[in-house]
């Protein structure tokens, strides 16, 4: 029975994979493999055909002890992984609806404004340094939206601008790596308390930053970065008239890097604080709006409900299956570890471990992996399969590689996916012109970060 639920999962990671040839939208199959492995996880566990381990090593079995004991271990098994994805859910839909208010009020459009330059290197610099910083706040995929928009306005040449989308690619999966609120990865690693908010940024910004340099610095040496773009200035932003537009824009940003902050101080849960965030910008949102002459019968236009119904709520469903599928993985006793019974995610990183000893290499691998399959189930897995302590070098370096590792591919990404589906990128042609500057830039952050780690820390 073991077979099957692994296999159930196995399945439904395909599935999700091969979303693009299916032309199955991913989250239907992250929600089935969740729910059916749960289920099968409860009716074996019923008819005392599994054993479940909960996230403090307790071993659960309807044949052994007290029946009522049992049941209740099992319940509070589920009330435990699903709290713990919570937390993920509301984190993230508080940092959505932010950006979504901010957009709104049209506070993207003053960073739009702000670039006036006609060199296409300093275009190019220009873009993927507002998107290396830009991500780490608002997130990679929102960065890479909010840049691909500003290009449309500033070149014509589609031709040319499929390269600036791809390299921004680059630049927004780079800043969102050292960041706790940079990428969906980052923030898991963060609330599951794998890694801290400080401890992520000083070991990781180093090698973002050479990940986002590399390919930008061998960019800059190619033809179709020389000379000047003409520049339409009626689609300039007129920013000084957008008063409310900064307002959001300054509020919208400082609220979210809040977070980590009223952490730090409270010692609570990040999404407590994401919640003060939201409620903050959702009240100052209720009372300035981006016009003259504002009419009351537009304020729906600008209001936190329109937001929200702009939110995914498909990635959201997304990360909940893919999260409660792995958490089934993760309590199903699959063997013993010197004595000690443990779930199969565990069992599975002592025997990567025995094939490959170096963790580096696993590490770099995984990295190269989160290119053709997604980096969430990709770590979602890593938390379960690895016991280090907060902030060991391993979360680290997880994070570095599977939040920048998926821009050797175009569909490696949500960040690529979102530029694909904007600029309707080739594939083959990414794989050609894009992915041998993203596995360079990969590479120089990977061994800087081993330097860093094995002959300096």
């Amino acid at each position: 029975m073991e077979a099957i639920l692994i296999l159930l999962f196995v399945i439904g990671y395909l599935s999700i994979t091969l979303e693009h040839p299916l032309k199955l939208d991913k989250t239907v199959p992250a929600l089935l493999m969740a729910s059916l492995m749960w289920a099968l996880l409860a009716v074996g566990f019923h008819k005392g055909w599994f054993s479940v381990v909960d996230g403090y090593g307790n071993i659960f079995n309807i044949n052994f002890g007290d029946l009522h004991q049992q049941e209740h271990g099992f319940e509070g098994l589920l009330l435990h992984h699903i709290g713990k994805v919570a937390e993920i859910l509301i984190f993230l839909i508080g940092a959505m609806t932010i950006v979504e208010l901010i957009d709104l009020h049209r506070g993207f459009d003053v960073l739009k404004g702000m670039v006036k330059t006609k060199s296409k290197i300093k275009l190019l610099w220009i873009t993927g340094i507002i998107g290396f910083i830009l991500s780490a706040v608002i997130d990679n995929l929102t960065a890479t939206i909010v840049l691909i928009s500003l290009l449309r306005k500033l070149i014509d040449n589609r031709e040319e601008r499929i390269w600036y989308a791809s390299l921004i690619v680059i630049a927004t999966n780079a800043g969102g790596a050292w960041s706790p609120i940079g990428d969906v990865t980052t923030t898991m690693l963060w609330i599951a308390k794998k890694v801290s908010a400080g401890g992520l940024s000083e070991y990781i910004i180093i090698p973002a930053i050479l990940c986002f340099i590399v390919p930008y610095a061998m960019a800059s040496r190619m033809k179709i970065f020389k000379g000047n773009i003409e520049i339409d200035e009626s689609n300039h932003v007129e920013t000084e008239k957008l008063l409310s537009s900064k307002t959001m824009l300054w509020l919208g940003l400082g609220a979210i890097v809040f977070v980590p902050i009223f952490k730090t101080i409270t010692h609570l849960p990040p999404y407590v604080g994401m919640m003060l965030s939201l409620a903050v910008v959702w009240l100052v949102s209720e009372y300035i709006h981006p016009e003259d002459n504002f009419d009351k019968s537009r304020k729906h236009l600008y209001s936190a409900n329109k937001a929200l119904s702009r939110i995914e709520i498909s990635s959201i469903l997304f990360f909940l299956g893919i999260l409660m599928a792995v958490a089934a993985l993760e309590s199903l006793v699959f063997g013993s570890i010197n004595g000690e019974e443990v779930g199969t995610l565990r069992y599975a990183a002592e025997s990567i471990s025995n094939a490959l000893p170096n963790m580096d290499i696993v590490i770099i691998l995984l990295g190269a992996l989160s290119a053709i399959i997604d980096n969430v189930p990709l770590v979602a897995a890593s938390m379960g399969m690895y016991t280090y302590e907060m902030d060991h070098s391993v979360w680290h370096f997880i994070a570095y590689s599977a939040g920048t590792g998926g821009s050797m591919l175009i569909i490696g990404s949500a960040a690529g996916v979102a530029a694909m589906g904007m600029e309707k990128i080739d594939f083959i042609w990414y794989l050609k012109k894009i992915t041998w500057l993203a596995f360079a830039g990969f590479m120089a952050g990977a061994l800087a970060f081993l330097f860093i780690e094995h002959y300096i820390r």
